[in-house]
Parts: C-alpha cells; sequence; structure tokens
C-alpha cells in the first residue's frame, strides 16, 4: 500500500513536520517536567547539612576545662550569653588540647573565630597568645549533675565541622574529613535522636571519663545505638559512651 503524500513522514535528520512539531514539544516539555521532579525527590533524601556556619571573630573570658575535651564555659563576652560552652579548636584539622593544658581550670581569654549550629558553639582559637592566655577574674565553680544511665541512638560527628566549619559536617559523605578530625584530637560530638535535658547534642568520651582517641574511628558518620552515663557539667551534656555497647543501626 502506497503512503499519501500530504501525509506526514518523519526522517531524523531533517526537520519535523508541522503536524508533528506540536507533539515533539509536548513529550521535551513533559522530559523537562519529569526531569524536575526526580531531582527534587532526589534533593529530598539528603539530610539538611543545617545551619551551622562561621560567624566571624569573637573574644570570650571563662573558665577552661580540658578533661575530656577542651571546652570554656563563658562568663564574660560580647558574641556568647554567659553559661555558654565553647567547644575548643585549633586552626585546620586539630585541636588545642597542648595550649589548653597549661591553663586547664583557669580563668582565661580566649579569641578566634565563632562556629554555631543550632545551640551549640565553639570557637576556633587564634594562633599564639592571641588565641588564648590567662586573665584577671574570678573564678566560678562550674555545677556538675549527673543525669543517670541512658542509651541514645545518634551519630557520632567532629565538633568542629558540625558546628559549622563544613556543611554538611556529618553523614557518610563527611566520614573521612571527620575521622581526620578525631586524629588531630578535635573533640568528637554525639548527635541524638532525642534529647537529654533539652539537648541533642553530647560531648564524648570514653566511659573512664577520658579522651576517645582513635578507638571509636569505625562508627563515626553513621547511624549507631550506644549506652553510658550522661553528666550535665556547666550547661554541656557529656556521654560517656561504652564502647563495647556501641552497635550499628543501619
Amino acid at each position: 500500500m502506497n503512503q499519501s503524500q500530504d501525509e506526514p513522514f518523519f526522517i531524523g535528520w531533517a526537520a519535523p513536520p508541522d503536524l508533528l512539531r506540536p507533539f515533539l514539544a509536548g513529550v521535551a516539555l513533559g522530559l523537562l517536567l519529569l526531569a524536575g521532579v526526580f531531582a527534587y525527590l532526589v534533593s529530598a533524601t539528603q539530610d539538611d547539612p543545617g545551619d551551622g556556619a562561621f560567624m566571624g571573630r569573637a573574644v570570650a573570658h571563662g573558665v577552661l576545662q580540658t578533661d575530656p575535651y577542651p571546652v570554656l564555659h563563658v562568663v564574660e563576652s560580647e558574641r556568647y550569653e554567659p553559661g555558654t560552652p565553647l567547644i575548643l579548636s585549633g586552626n585546620g584539622k586539630i585541636g588545642v588540647r597542648d595550649r589548653a593544658s597549661k591553663v586547664d581550670g583557669q580563668y582565661v581569654r580566649a579569641a578566634g573565630t565563632k562556629l554555631e549550629r543550632g545551640d551549640l558553639s565553639g570557637l576556633q582559637l587564634a594562633n599564639g597568645m592571641n588565641g588564648l592566655r590567662p586573665a584577671d577574674g574570678a573564678i566560678p565553680q562550674i555545677e556538675t549533675d549527673d543525669l543517670g544511665r541512658w542509651r541514645l541512638t545518634g551519630e557520632i560527628c567532629d565538633g568542629k565541622c558540625l558546628i559549622g566549619a563544613m556543611r554538611p559536617g556529618r553523614g557518610l559523605a563527611h566520614k573521612a574529613c571527620a575521622n581526620l578530625c578525631l586524629a588531630g584530637d578535635v573533640p568528637p560530638v554525639f548527635v541524638a535522636t532525642d534529647k537529654v535535658d533539652g539537648s541533642e547534642f553530647f560531648l564524648l568520651a570514653n566511659a573512664d571519663g577520658q579522651s576517645l582517641g582513635d578507638t571509636m574511628m569505625d562508627y563515626t558518620a553513621i547511624f549507631i545505638e550506644a549506652e553510658g552515663r550522661v553528666e550535665k557539667r556547666g550547661n554541656l551534656n557529656i556521654f560517656f559512651i561504652e564502647e563495647d555497647t556501641v552497635k550499628v543501626i543501619r
């Protein structure tokens, strides 16, 4: 059967017949819409990187504690509320234990770059005496409250990138970076799915109250369950994780 000359005939390398143009335009528009919907669905499955960020220069005076990791309990500052615990870190992927141990328990002046994520605050110290030095001031008592034994579910992160040095600062995409920070003695933070005494963030220590070292690196950036005692020190929760109770959830 011969095709009529009036019927459209599609040739791939030629311009489409006028009768096919509306159909092809509809197909192209539909594919664009499907691509947009697919992109949205993929992005919706990703974790929120959070609101952590560098917040400019900050200076704070307060009491420094180095166990299990260096934390400054703010007494006076224009950038932080009194009582705010600041998780301290250095430039790059290193902690500041060596510097902090020289003024442990003392009233100090700390200066550097403010980090903040939700109700978790940190300070990346400037180098040398400009970053950390003794200061004159009365040393207040930092109250300690034993909140009992808990079973918590969540994720181990490093306490610098999580607070604002990286976005995202958690999840498998950040595992290698988190382990480098923890190897450099940056304080680890446990982000729990449930709050204890109003906070989902916990500075981590081992069951004896000491730093974790490299013993928990296999469990960073993944969803785990663990048990241990929780202590509130000032306004900071500390989770004394018992390593033999750790279970991978996913």
